[in-house]
């Protein structure tokens, strides 16, 4: 049985892998107590005695907290974006390529990918490796996400009775184009620019829709080379390729809501083109998605305890 420990539990994504670690029989989770949870002495002592540590924490601490581990066995993976793009930790998402799969399960440091960039990463890695996307493309990426993306303090605002009636609409961010999942989302997918990125939160708790248009004179191939690619990469249990996720037109940002799952898309015609992901924000995007490092990491089915 492999002993797990969840460092920043009390978080929104702590929380989520604990609710699914809790249920299964393989893994034992390492708890300190409500006044040793910020103690550096316990937390250490915990980090290095885990089999799989989860750093669910703000960067500073999550590189504070990998500086403390000494044992050598450790697997750290780290939700936090400290280290997405550091060619030494491993980018958890195994999908994208028998490559990014071993190195996983090879690795004791795995970077947990980021929520939107996750999306954006699915639909843009393939197009550049399958050489149908020049890597000097100009990009532009929308994403809606439900409030729960934001934390306990935009959790508390959204369930507030005497909320703002601004949190009524959707709400665009990231506005001065400095998000901070920009850096991985160019480094991962090898673009020479970052995409130009619009985030819009809403008002439903969990779930994502990443769109990336295109204009079929950015590519070297067509719109059906395209759903071919996807289809041959996203063919598994987590992340697969669908026809069509739309419902009578409309694409729900919480279609996915609770699932640890991806569906990718493709939309438009010959002439304008649609990537779409949809996927939780809370699921393939942060806890599912840690979990399924988990699952690699210790020889594990990857599909084990994630909600599909």
């Amino acid at each position: 049985m492999k002993k797990v420990f969840i460092d920043g539990s009390a978080g929104t994504t702590g929380l989520r892998i604990y609710e699914r670690l809790s249920a299964r029989r393989d893994v034992s989770i390492l708890t300190l107590s409500e006044e040793l949870r910020k103690d550096p002495a316990a937390r250490k002592d915990m980090l290095n005695s885990a089999d799989v540590a989860f750093l669910c924490l703000p960067d500073g601490a999550a590189r504070e907290a990998v500086a403390m581990v000494e044992n050598p066995d450790t697997v750290i993976i780290d939700a936090s974006t400290a280290h997405r793009t550091l060619p030494d930790w491993a980018y958890g998402f195994a999908e994208l390529s028998a490559a990014h799969e071993e190195k996983i399960v090879a690795s004791k440091r795995i970077a947990n990918p980021g929520c939107h960039a996750s999306g954006f990463i699915a639909l843009v890695y393939p197009l550049i490796e399958a050489g149908l996307l020049d890597k000097n493309a100009l990009l532009t990426c929308h994403s809606i996400t439900g409030y729960s993306g934001g934390g306990k303090k935009m959790i508390a605002e959204y369930g507030d009775k005497e909320r703002s009636v601004l949190l009524d609409a959707p709400r665009q961010y990231g506005l001065t184009q400095q998000h901070k999942h920009l850096k991985e989302m160019r480094a991962i997918t090898g673009l020479d620019v970052a995409p130009i990125f619009c985030p819009i939160v809403s008002d439903f708790y969990s779930g994502m829709t990443v769109t990336v248009p295109l204009f079929a004179e950015q590519l070297k191939g067509t719109m059906y080379e395209i759903k071919d690619v996807f289809a041959k990469k996203y063919n598994g249990e987590i992340v697969r390729y669908q026809e069509s996720v739309d419902e009578g037109g409309f694409i729900s940002g919480a279609a996915l809501s609770g699932k640890d799952s991806m569906r990718v898309t493709v939309t438009g015609n010959d002439e304008r083109i649609l990537l779409v992901a949809c996927y939780d924000n809370l699921g393939k995007g942060a806890s599912g998605a840690a979990i399924e490092c988990m699952n690699l990491a210790i020889g594990a089915d990857k599909t084990t305890g994630l909600e599909l």
